[in-house]
């Protein structure tokens, strides 16, 4: 279950980073750069989140196994976004 919350937590993290991205850019960054943007973003912030938890912390302790739910999440997301603002939907990427 807890994996399931950390790709949910960094699904939704890289959904609504692009969606950000799409709305203060107003569209004109292109779609894969945003999520590449996005989703380096999130990986790196949970590494980064695992590491920490690691070295500076007496009761927790970092996992990879967290770091790759993360990671997945992220991915999930991105591929969500691709699919809406793939040209099936009439949502469209650019204004």
């Amino acid at each position: 279950m807890d994996k399931l919350v950390h790709m949910g937590f960094y699904f939704g993290t890289s959904v609504l980073g692009i969606l950000f991205i799409r709305e203060r850019k107003r569209g004109m960054v292109p779609l894969q750069k945003t999520m590449l943007w996005t989703v380096v973003f999130a990986i790196l912030y949970g590494i980064i989140i695992e590491v920490l938890q690691s070295v500076f912390t007496l009761d927790r302790s970092g996992d990879i196994l967290d770091v790759l739910a993360n990671s997945s999440g992220a991915i999930l997301g991105c591929f969500l976004m691709k699919f809406v603002f793939s040209g099936k939907s009439p949502l469209k990427w650019g204004r």
